[in-house]
């Protein structure tokens, strides 16, 4: 075992996509038990496509791809709650709307230059190996933000995660707390396409928190058993696909998925226990 990590860690790539991996999924997994809990976990999903669909263009016009996907991105999040609270379009229909048109776009504008080509299969599909010096700083610089800003404004976001009409009552500004969380997601979302991939980073966000909740009831343990779960499964995963030689995202949310029908198994062990233990009071 030992020699196996030491091996692991000789390569750079590797040493690089553990650290940029750990903090993008300990982000992803904190933003997740809100988003799941809100109804609003497919968010992630979407603002992958929308991702996809800026990196895309960023790549075909020769320019930085996480500069130019970051600033759109947001901006995309921005929209999506705007359009989902201001009008008929709600929730999901306001997600596929606007993933599904970024995600065409930015098919239509590769076709029409660059092709699909490696670096467009790697955002896509994700790969450890794209993982630049220069992708690590803007990745880390991203994470820590959403995790200091996460915790400032941890008692706001528990409020509108639980019961948001309660808190805009007591003078809670849910709106921009609300923001400030597909804000966080959609940062957390385009640092995490590179080595995951457009198509699988938002098991990240959903695995962890619906794991958590079947056997946790708390929201704060929730919240600490996720972020834990998700930071263990991601390593996990990444020495599944160096042994294996097998694709990153791919070992990553199997490992995710493992884990998820284990907690699911725990919890439902854990209520029949219960259940016998009352009916023999």
């Amino acid at each position: 075992m030992f020699e196996l990590l030491r091996e692991l860690f000789s390569f750079d790539f590797i040493v690089r996509a553990l650290i940029v991996g750990v903090f993008v999924a300990l982000c992803a997994a904190l933003l997740g038990v809100s988003l799941v809990l809100k109804r609003y976990s497919m968010i992630g999903d979407g603002l992958s496509h929308v991702g996809f669909g800026t990196l895309a263009i960023a790549m075909s016009l020769g320019l930085a791809p996480l500069q130019v996907s970051i600033p759109l991105v947001l901006l995309a999040a921005f929209l999506l709650l705007r359009i989902s609270e201001s009008s008929k379009i709600k929730g999901d229909a306001a997600i596929a709307l606007i993933s599904s048109s970024a995600l065409a776009i930015g098919v239509l504008v590769i076709s029409l230059t660059t092709g699909l080509n490696a670096d467009v299969c790697n955002y896509m599909f994700g790969s450890i190996l794209a993982m630049k010096m220069g992708d690590l700083y803007v990745s880390v610089a991203a994470a820590v933000v959403v995790l200091v800003l996460y915790i400032l404004f941890y008692n706001k976001i528990f409020a509108i995660t639980f019961d948001e009409q309660f808190a805009r009552a007591t003078g809670v500004r849910a709106g921009l707390y609300n923001m400030l969380i597909a804000f966080l997601t959609a940062l957390i979302i385009v640092v995490g396409m590179r080595m995951m991939g457009a198509m699988l980073i938002s098991s990240l966000i959903i695995f962890p928190a619906l794991s958590s909740m079947r056997a946790f009831g708390s929201f704060k343990r929730v919240v600490i058993c996720s972020a834990v779960l998700s930071v263990l499964c991601f390593f996990v995963g990444l020495v599944v696909s160096f042994v294996f030689d097998a694709p990153t995202g791919a070992s990553i949310v199997i490992v995710n998925l493992a884990a998820f029908c284990l907690f699911a198994l725990v919890g439902f062990v854990r209520r029949r226990f219960l259940l016998a233990t009352h009916g023999e009071v």
